[in-house]
């Protein structure tokens, strides 16, 4: 099983749980529909990785993310106790050829290594501050937090509670801001977790 860490400690998630068209600049950059529901679909632990791939059968294209992990409480109920950035990797011309035939996507986005992870860092508390910052080869290409969400995360959470069982470690990714693109090789990725001004957590990809 694929780990990731929190706080130097070594974490197995059982599942990641991804929330789409969370932002509503990135839903038009993409020529999609604003959802009447929350569009939530899955990867497995298998993707998890810190290794970023520009190419996966096809070029990969990356969506930047607040990601939180999940801890459950001794009467049962949970709540996010960590964040971090992450990447959602796709290939956007399956998952269009999928989306086109009303097929679900998961080719497009449960594939080995589809999902890149900064470390978490633990946070006690989730406002309106905390975003996300993507550059590639030193430009700002995607900036966004729980500001612009649709669905912000204690949404998300409560709407994710009513049907499916989270365990202590799962990680819940919450939809990306605009500016996503397709990965070129050799590119540097730093993503970054910014809560006002603070800087929480920080990672640098080299894509291959």
């Amino acid at each position: 099983m694929q780990t990731v860490t929190l706080d130097g400690k070594k974490i197995t998630p059982s599942k990641i749980i991804c929330i789409g068209r969370n932002y509503v600049d990135h839903i038009t950059e993409l020529g999609n529909e604003v959802p009447d529901e929350m569009v939530v679909f899955l990867k497995p632990n298998s993707t998890i990785t810190t290794q970023l791939m520009a190419f996966h059968q096809e070029p990969l294209h990356y969506e930047a993310e607040l990601c939180f992990l999940y801890h459950k409480g001794k009467q049962g109920q949970g709540k996010f106790t960590a964040v971090a950035i992450g990447l959602d990797l796709t290939k956007r011309n399956l998952q269009a050829q999928l989306k086109a035939k009303g097929l679900p996507w998961e080719r497009a986005k449960a594939f080995n290594g589809a999902a890149v992870f900064s470390d978490f860092v633990s946070i006690d508390t989730i406002d309106n501050n905390l975003r996300l910052a993507l550059t590639i080869n030193g430009e700002l290409v995607q900036a966004g937090g729980v500001e612009l969400m649709i669905y912000p995360p204690e949404t998300i959470l409560a709407q994710l509670e009513s049907f499916i069982a989270l365990e202590t470690g799962d990680i819940v990714m919450t939809g990306t801001p605009k500016g996503v693109g397709q990965i070129v090789p050799g590119s540097e990725f730093v993503g970054e977790v910014i809560d006002d001004e603070k800087s929480l957590v920080k990672a640098i990809w080299q894509a291959n």
